[in-house]
C-alpha cells in the first residue's frame, strides 16, 4: 500500500504522484482510491482503487539514479528475445510491456534495435507491429530513466551510450 508523499510512481498512465487517498463513490459503491496526478500535467487525475490488485501491480516506485546506472551497466550482457513466429512474438512483447520489468524491456529494445539494423543492411524494415512495441518500450524506459536522472527524455540515449559497460 502506498501513502501520500511516497516516491513518484510509474503507472500505466505514466509518471505520477500519489496526491491523496480518499473514499469515493465512483462505481455505485464507496471505496478507497489512490488519487494520482501526472507529474507533467495538472489536468489528468486518475483514481485507482486501493483494493484493485491488478491496477496496483501496474504501479511501481521510480528507480533511483543508482538503479538506472546499474541497469545500464548490464545492458551489454542482456540476452535477445527474438521470436520468429509473429503471433508468439506479439504475445511475448505484449506481456513484457504489461509486466513493465525493466530488464525485460531492455532486452526487448536491444533485440528490436539489432533486428532493425540487420534488416536495414539488406534494405528491409522492421514490421510495423515491432516498431510499435519498440516505441512503447522506449517511451516507458526513457521516461523513467529521464526522471530518475533529472534529464530530458531526449538525452537518455546519449546518457546510456556514455555509460554503457
Amino acid at each position: 500500500m502506498y501513502s501520500i508523499g511516497d516516491k513518484i510512481m510509474y503507472s500505466s498512465f505514466g509518471i505520477c504522484k500519489v496526491t491523496a487517498i480518499e473514499k469515493r463513490n465512483l462505481t455505485g459503491e464507496e471505496q478507497e482510491y489512490y488519487i494520482l496526478k501526472l507529474i507533467n500535467s495538472d489536468k489528468n487525475i486518475f483514481y485507482v482503487p486501493t483494493n484493485n490488485d491488478t491496477a496496483l501491480s501496474k504501479m511501481h516506485p521510480i528507480c533511483s539514479k543508482a538503479e538506472v546506472d546499474e541497469l545500464i551497466s548490464h545492458m551489454n550482457s542482456e540476452g535477445l528475445i527474438w521470436i520468429d513466429n509473429d503471433i508468439r512474438r506479439k504475445e511475448e512483447y505484449s506481456r513484457i510491456i504489461k509486466d513493465a520489468d525493466k530488464h525485460e524491456i531492455i532486452r526487448l529494445i536491444k533485440t528490436l534495435y539489432l533486428r532493425r539494423k540487420e534488416l536495414a543492411e539488406s534494405g528491409k524494415k522492421l514490421r510495423s507491429t515491432d516498431e510499435n512495441y519498440l516505441s512503447l518500450a522506449e517511451n516507458m524506459l526513457f521516461e523513467e530513466f529521464a526522471y530518475a536522472l533529472d534529464i530530458d527524455k531526449s538525452e537518455v540515449v546519449e546518457y546510456i551510450e556514455k555509460h554503457i559497460a
